[in-house]
């Protein structure tokens, strides 16, 4: 990476952060259906499409820098949300500190436990991620 990539990702984690933020009230009330916040007064499909778009685009831009690491974004807010709850304000900001902190160990491991040839990062967070993610798919399946 070169300082002009960090600027980059600053910059559009920034605006998505902020945008993401300012819509937890209408994430929240899409956990109890596009009827309940359509009567809360969300609307729903600009909503829907707003954020559909904005994550893409940060997916796309992240990717393109820092490469796949896919199973950070499907793991670490079921973990978040474990520690701080449901509301969306508090999962948002939690599962961007649990997701800095995971890329670190999951960097570090991967450099100490593979040395003098580091496992690629996308590869360590796939080795950690797929039995949490199996796990998960377990259990919501065992609800249904």
């Amino acid at each position: 990476m070169r300082w002009d990539d960090v600027g980059l990702l600053a910059a559009v984690v920034v605006a998505g952060a902020v945008i993401c933020l300012g819509s937890a009230h209408s994430l929240d009330a899409f956990a109890f259906g596009e009827d309940v916040a359509a009567s809360l007064g969300i609307h729903v499909a600009r909503t829907r499409v707003l954020l559909l778009v904005l994550t893409a685009l940060l997916t796309a831009t992240l990717v393109s820098v820092a490469g796949a690491i896919g199973f950070v974004g499907l793991v670490l807010p079921h973990g978040a949300r474990l520690l701080v709850g449901q509301r969306h304000s508090r999962v948002i900001p939690a599962t961007a500190v649990l997701g800095a902190i995971f890329m670190v160990w999951v960097d570090a491991a991967s450099r100490v436990v593979f040395a003098p040839t580091p496992l690629p990062v996308g590869v360590g967070t796939a080795l950690v991620g797929v039995p949490i993610f199996m796990l998960l798919l377990v259990r919501q399946r065992g609800r249904a």
